[in-house]
């Protein structure tokens, strides 16, 4: 039967700041309100945003600032609750947790890309950072008896290991869009090409792709880089960039629609995922369904998206000859690139959005009839 579904998450769609988890949101969560039932997402406010709006079957209500946000959202949940309007509540933990099983009093689903823990002094302001960290360490008192969905094996293991219920943690990753994502025959680059994707943040790590670029422009003197994604920072980046020398063969063309990033996608040789820390891995995925494979490193979440020697290869996070190596060695290798190539299609063909829509839809049931142990359940998306 339809449910009155609310979740609180700081981003919508169509927030300039918006990232995977609001992908993995609007994705599972229109199909849900396809479906019938009734998904209200409580956000923040940005410049130019209205206050209300339906986007995909999802009604939005922008509430404040992105920062009062994490005090009016709860509060505004727990109004909404308290007057019968709530059947569960979903609980986005993908910045600071909103402690819903404390403050809301309706059934919760709480749903985690993944933990900042010590990396969010690397990428915020300290007394931000600080927040982030100490309300982490609220999470296993609050949510221990709240079934709760991850989206890969590193995320439940990080949320295992501060003391959540293994249990209590499903797995249910990010789908794909096979109708978008897909190979295009002819399409891949004459020259050797490089492919960087994703919001271009400190802890994404690009200034040691550029590093990388150096010595790769050595053993590889056509090679090039072109960096998809907008973020804080690219200016840095830019700048970067410019002071190795590697304006002639990196090109930044910032965000960009989804089938220009499909047809780049397709363009390259290779992908490659610098960051310090991963829920999943999303644009592996993209790549691979694109027969793309992934040079990454070897990092919680981007463990789990990458099978490393078959879809692409791991390296140590943070060396820069490491990379290095990875990448020469998937850009002079044409059988192993092929190769590669050719399981990451094989790869990415496992992970569909429908499949995720009906687990968590299922965990929303659990959820409602007192929890359960949700890591028992035989759900649909892949097992790992």
């Amino acid at each position: 039967m339809p449910r009155r579904l609310l979740i609180l998450n700081e981003r919508d769609p169509r927030n300039p700041l918006s990232g995977g988890c609001e992908v993995y949101l609007f994705e599972i969560f229109s199909r849900l309100a396809a479906k019938g039932h009734h998904v209200t997402l409580l956000a923040a406010t940005f410049p130019g945003c209205s206050r209300e709006e339906t986007i995909d079957g999802v009604h939005v209500r922008r509430l404040t600032n992105r920062y009062a946000f994490y005090f009016k959202g709860p509060l505004e949940a727990r109004r909404l609750a308290r007057a019968g309007s709530v059947d569960v509540v979903i609980d986005a933990l993908s910045k600071l947790p909103f402690l819903s099983p404390w403050l809301v009093p309706a059934p919760c689903l709480a749903l985690v890309m993944h933990l900042f823990g010590t990396t969010a002094f690397a990428q915020a302001p300290f007394p931000v950072a600080l927040v982030t960290w100490l309300s982490e360490k609220l999470i296993p008192a609050c949510y221990r008896s709240t079934p709760m969905v991850s989206i890969s094996p590193s995320t439940r293991d990080d949320l295992v290991e501060r003391g959540l219920p293994y249990e209590m943690v499903a797995i249910v990753p990010c789908g794909i869009d096979h109708g978008l994502y897909k190979p295009v025959a002819g399409s891949s680059s004459a020259s050797p090409l490089i492919g960087w994707l994703g919001r271009v943040e400190k802890y994404k790590r690009l200034d040691n792709m550029l590093e990388a670029m150096v010595g790769l422009r050595k053993q590889i003197p056509d090679a090039r880089l072109v960096v998809i994604g907008d973020g804080g920072a690219l200016q840095e980046s830019r700048q970067l960039a410019t002071r190795l020398g590697l304006d002639d063969c990196v090109e930044f063309v910032g965000f960009v629609s989804a089938e220009r990033k499909v047809e780049l996608l397709g363009q390259a040789h290779v992908l490659v995922n610098s960051s310090e820390k991963e829920g999943w891995g999303l644009t592996v995925i993209e790549g691979n369904a694109c027969g793309t494979p992934t040079v990454a490193s070897n990092v919680p979440g981007l463990r789990d998206s990458v099978v490393d020697g078959e879809t692409g290869l791991l390296y140590e996070y943070a060396d820069v000859a490491a990379m290095e190596s990875a990448l020469l060695k998937v850009l002079t290798d044409t059988q192993l690139r092929q190769r590669l190539g050719t399981a990451a299609l094989e790869w990415a063909a496992r992970f569909t959005w429908d499949a995720a829509a009906c687990d968590v839809e299922t965990l929303v049931e659990r959820s409602l009839h007192g929890g359960g142990a949700p890591a028992s359940l035989e759900l649909q998306s892949p097992t790992f």
